[in-house]
């Protein structure tokens, strides 16, 4: 065991002192804490309103380029070249140029400007513009354009989960789904990168043929198993990192913005927060679904979710895939000389990995499908089908299930392969063969 610690140490130190690590476990943190951050930095922000000049030359347009929370309208007249010139000195954000047409409803417009304009400002002048054609071609059918808009109704759906006891809770589709993508995709592309890490040690060790010399003094299944450790070390050493600079970034942002935080929340989402749902009123249900809360219920609904549960989940599944998959990579890495000559193996070993991020566009809507469950027991998908589930809710019973599959699952592939490792890192000049590692499996020690 002593000689496994050292490699251990070996193998950990040379990673946590490489720039990458440090640059990934400085990134981790303000990607994580931005998911946070930002939807309060949009709710609060103020926007900017956009001048726009309008030189209607049909005149039909001149009630409808009326003056809004992000737009003010200055309706202009003359030669066009000359207000071409004037908006250049101007300094507005638009000039809109609807042209006369003869026989039929103006349906073009242009709009000149300094610099490209923003999508927000083609989207209103198109929408404004549509409206009073529409509303034109309806009187000239002979409908009232303001019964066809009273009919128009948004209709605000709110989601709230039951518990066995009979309490309601208030969920958020959106949150939940986001949150699941990014843990499974967090999950994938750990299990993949400190995997392969395994898989170009053991490459470089025998192509460089050093891995003569530590066997001399070390057999190689604790060679093998100091490798996968170190490297596993390393991955959940950055990942506690990224947790506690999380943690702490965010609290610093609560503890500067707090207070406007607190006070740009509405009445009614307070309401909402402390009220049992069967207490909710019509009136207060319109209000805090409105537009301007929804930013407010999206930071609720982040607070509500248990990362306790997450986080605690996360660990199991990357220290069990990773330990699957690193031995599953050690053992391929063991038996090529080069890293082309790997991928006829690796192809094979991770395409249940492939399979599950795949598939996650089915999970996000099927959390409780029959697929989503069975990906989530099966030991080569479940890290990654897991965790996108738990964001939505897992029986603690299907939890304990997966986990004890996947780590049995563990111990297998661990021995299969020790067994292929300790043949294949002193294999050289032969093109190795699945018949061949089958043979290495069944070799006696």
């Amino acid at each position: 065991m002593s000689k496994t610690a050292i490699i251990i140490k070996r193998e950990y130190l040379i990673r946590v002192r490489k720039k990458s690590f440090i640059v990934m476990t400085i990134l981790g943190p303000i990607l994580m804490a931005a998911l946070w951050i930002v939807p309060f930095l949009i709710a609060t922000m103020t926007k900017d309103k956009h001048d726009v000049e309008v030189y209607d030359q049909t005149g039909i347009f001149t009630e409808v380029f009326r003056d809004g929370s992000e737009f003010r309208f200055h309706p202009v007249q003359g030669d066009l070249d000359s207000l071409k010139k004037a908006f250049i000195q101007s300094g507005h954000d638009a000039l809109v140029y609807i042209p006369r047409t003869e026989l039929s409803v103006p349906t073009t417009a242009i709009i000149y400007s300094l610099r490209q304009p923003g999508m927000n400002v083609k989207s209103e002048i198109r929408d404004r513009m549509k409206k009073r054609v529409e509303g034109l071609k309806l009187l000239n059918k002979g409908i009232d354009p303001e019964i066809l808009e009273s009919v128009k109704t948004g209709i605000k759906v709110m989601t709230f989960k039951l518990d066995e006891s009979g309490s309601e809770k208030e969920g958020f589709a959106e949150v939940t789904t986001g949150l699941g993508l990014v843990a499974g995709v967090i999950t994938y592309f750990m299990l993949f990168m400190f995997g392969g890490q395994v898989m170009r040690s053991v490459i470089e060790e025998k192509t460089s043929r050093i891995v003569e010399v530590i066997v001399s003094s070390v057999k190689p299944v604790q060679l093998m198993l100091g490798k996968m450790i170190g490297v596993g070390l390393v991955g959940l050493t950055q990942f506690l990192l990224w947790v506690v600079l999380t943690i702490g970034i965010v609290g610093g942002f609560q503890l500067i913005y707090g207070d406007k935080l607190q006070q740009g929340i509405p009445a009614a989402a307070q309401t909402m927060a402390q009220t049992p749902a069967t207490g909710i009123t019509a009136a207060t249900l319109e209000e805090a679904t409105s537009d301007n809360n929804t930013m407010l219920r999206v930071l609720e609904a982040i607070h509500s979710i248990d990362f306790g549960l997450m986080i605690g989940s996360f660990l199991f599944y990357f220290i069990g895939g990773y330990l699957l998959y690193a031995s599953l990579f050690a053992a391929m890495g063991s038996a090529v000389e080069n890293e082309q000559d790997s991928q006829q193996f690796i192809l094979p070993v991770t395409l249940p990995l492939i399979i599950a991020f795949f598939s996650a566009g089915y999970i996000l809507n099927y959390p409780d499908g029959a697929l989503s469950v069975w990906l989530s027991m099966i030991p080569l998908t479940s890290p990654v089908v897991m965790m996108i589930r738990i964001a939505f809710g897992v029986p603690l019973w299907q939890l304990a299930i997966s986990i004890a599959l996947l780590f049995a699952t563990v111990t297998l592939t661990t021995w299969l392969g020790a067994r292929i490792y300790r043949t294949g890192i002193l294999m050289y000049g032969k093109k190795t063969t699945w018949k061949e590692l089958w043979k290495w499996m069944k070799y006696n020690s």
